[in-house]
């Protein structure tokens, strides 16, 4: 992990857990729309267990991202800018830290991948800390699996039950996150209630 000195306003935690969020197109997504999203992240000893569960209902297999998600010092919620293979996006979230399935609130800017924004929001806000982490990525409608190795921390699945279309209610999405916690077998020991961002920062 890399940490750096704060150089802007100072870090927060994530607080409310609405669901609503505006995705801004850049040529990769050609309007905007809302999007509401609920989550759960767990800790695993052996990511090849979990993703051989899953293939038991033929999800779509999206590919393996080597991401990098570089945190800023922002005043409320988080702010990231992720820089991958499959995924380049700049995201602003609030999530609660909460263990189990939870709402988020996301504005989300894809881009075409350039330095000069790093630099940019480098300069203005202070890098607050880097994750790195390689992650499988596998669709099922819409849902969406991560099955993920970062460094530093170890290995972790995460489900997200994402409606791009306001064709979902919040409690469905809900129903969607809890139905493959149930899926999956993970006990409650083993749900994280915080960003890998702070658990790395903890873990200095």
């Amino acid at each position: 992990m890399r940490r750096y000195e704060e150089v802007g306003g100072e870090g927060e935690k994530g607080r409310g857990c609405d669901a609503d969020a505006l995705i801004i197109g850049t040529g990769l997504i050609d309007a905007s729309m809302k999007l509401k999203n609920y989550e759960f992240k767990a800790r695993v000893d052996d990511l090849q267990e979990y993703e051989k569960k899953l293939l038991t209902v033929d999800p779509e297999f999206r590919g393996t991202d080597h991401q990098t998600d570089t945190y800023f010092n922002v005043k409320s919620g988080r702010l990231k800018l992720r820089e991958g293979n499959i995924e380049n996006a700049l995201i602003n979230y609030d999530r609660e830290d909460i263990s189990g399935s939870k709402k988020s609130d996301v504005i989300l800017y894809r881009h075409t991948p350039d330095i000069a924004l790093k630099d940019i929001l480098g300069r203005q806000f202070g890098i607050k800390v880097i994750v790195s982490k390689i992650r499988r990525i596998y669709f099922k409608g819409n849902v969406k699996f991560h099955f993920d190795t970062v460094e530093g921390l170890g290995s972790f699945i995460e489900v997200e039950a994402i409606d791009e279309r306001d064709e979902f209610t919040t409690e469905q999405l809900k129903a969607q996150c809890d139905h493959y916690l149930r899926f999956f077998g993970v006990t409650d020991d083993q749900l994280a209630d915080r960003s890998y961002s702070d658990m790395l920062q903890r873990s200095v």
